[in-house]
């Protein structure tokens, strides 16, 4: 049920690009319906909004305000949590916050030898939009991830879409909302809620920025409307690549393995093992642990479609077919992590050792788990507060500084045949 591959096969980097291969973003019904939609919005606006919504998520909606949470129910649902529950996420926007502070940049400046003043000013997002999923799962975890970063950098209001399938929207969704800082909540969804973030409607504000994780018709829906707005990044599918020695219990490779298999039948799940005993182990274990899997159907399917283990000759080999995977999640369930790390270039998020599970990075290590994936880890982080900060040159010249430059900027701009640019460079020069 799930691809065994080894690295000595002499077809083995064409079954590997065969396995990684993932082009659900460039489905082109997709797009069109996508573009079909956000036209709409834009044209529609509220109207269009509930239209979509009573059709798509089955909800008794007359205007907007019907699709609008009332700020006391948000914060009801946090107060009303069981104990455990609350001290649970108390936990994790506690650990959560205390990481991203850490990753706050201030404007800063200083003054070269003419005198003239240079820097960077730092300056958070005005507004910011947030979209949650709502269809197969709810994901508490993707709101305190998104909000609590945005708050940190100084973000003045965080707006909320959230898709309520026949009315039902889960309140540690809410709970998270309100423990963030999160100002609105409107119980929208899929491409139509990311055109109303990137446009505004009559009752949807514009935002400056969209973050959060969604589906095809929403990742498809982001990437239509950056250049408007910002965007996060084009997600795809959830991945988990885990290298290990052979000598961690294989069931919780296995269990491992399944953690990213159970968010939809796209994910992607790859063991890298030098022990070829041990990918037998594996094997045993995830037949043994798949039907005690509430998901296990989703499991199945993503492990069958996409999912490999992967016999290397040895730790090496391994992390050097990691580092061309660019996994979105990489766990070195190995002896010494540490001894290896400078060899790992590619990875949004790495996991070190064996007690480290990815599930501890989706909800409360602290770092972020909005991550890049399908090989964007090559180039591209972790969300942070960095992505909720803009950034603005800042340049004062003094006199004389302004005549030295003056002078260079002037034989610079006559070389480019910008004649105004040269003379008004030269007013500045001083005069002998």
């Amino acid at each position: 049920m799930i691809t065994k591959l080894s690295s000595q096969q002499p077809e083995f980097e064409a079954k590997l690009s065969a396995l990684l291969r993932y082009e659900g973003i460039l489905n082109k019904q997709v797009t069109e319906t996508v573009d079909e939609i956000i036209s709409s919005v834009r044209s529609g606006g509220d109207k269009s909004l509930i239209d979509y919504s009573v059709n798509f998520d089955n909800v008794n909606a007359k205007s907007l305000a019907d699709l609008t949470i009332n700020p006391k129910d948000i914060k009801s649902a946090y107060k009303e949590l069981e104990d455990v529950e609350r001290k649970a996420l108390d936990v994790a926007a506690e650990r959560i916050e205390q990481y991203h502070q850490k990753q706050k940049q201030s404007t800063w400046t200083y003054t070269d030898e003419d005198g003239s003043i240079l820097g960077q000013k730092i300056t958070p997002l005005d507004r910011v939009g947030l979209y949650v999923p709502g269809g197969k799962a709810a994901y508490p975890s993707s709101v305190l991830m998104n909000a609590i970063p945005a708050k940190v950098a100084g973000v003045r209001e965080l707006i909320m879409v959230v898709p309520t399938p026949n009315g039902q929207i889960n309140q540690l969704v809410l709970a998270s909302a309100y423990i963030s800082g999160v100002n609105k909540i409107f119980t929208i969804g899929g491409a139509q809620a990311i055109a109303a973030l990137a446009y505004g409607t009559e009752s949807v504000p514009k935002v400056d920025k969209i973050v959060g994780p969604g589906n095809l018709y929403v990742a498809t829906a982001k990437r239509a409307v950056f250049g408007q707005v910002g965007i996060d990044m084009i997600a795809g599918p959830s991945e988990i690549l885990v290298i290990c020695d052979g000598n961690t219990d294989p069931d919780w490779i296995a269990m491992d393995l399944f953690s990213q298999a159970e968010h939809d039948e796209n994910a992607q799940s790859i063991l890298l093992c030098p022990n070829q005993n041990f990918i037998n182990e594996v094997e045993k274990s995830i037949a043994k642990l798949l039907p005690t899997m509430d998901r296990k159907n989703i499991i199945s399917t993503a492990l069958k479609n996409r999912g490999a283990l992967i016999h290397t000759k040895d730790l090496s080999e391994a992390i050097k077919i990691s580092n061309k995977i660019a996994p979105e999640h990489l766990e070195l369930s190995i002896d010494d992590p540490e001894s290896v790390l400078d060899s790992v270039i590619n990875a949004g998020a790495i996991f070190m050792g064996r007690y480290t599970c990815e599930a501890l990075g989706d909800y409360c290590a602290g770092p972020n788990h909005v991550l890049p994936t399908s090989g964007t880890a090559r180039y591209s982080s972790p969300l942070g507060v960095y992505d909720f900060q803009k950034k603005s040159s800042l340049i004062m010249a003094s006199s004389d500084g302004a005549s030295t430059l003056g002078k260079v900027a002037g034989i610079l701009a006559d070389g480019e045949g910008l004649q105004a640019h040269a003379i008004s460079a030269r007013y500045r020069v001083n005069k002998p």
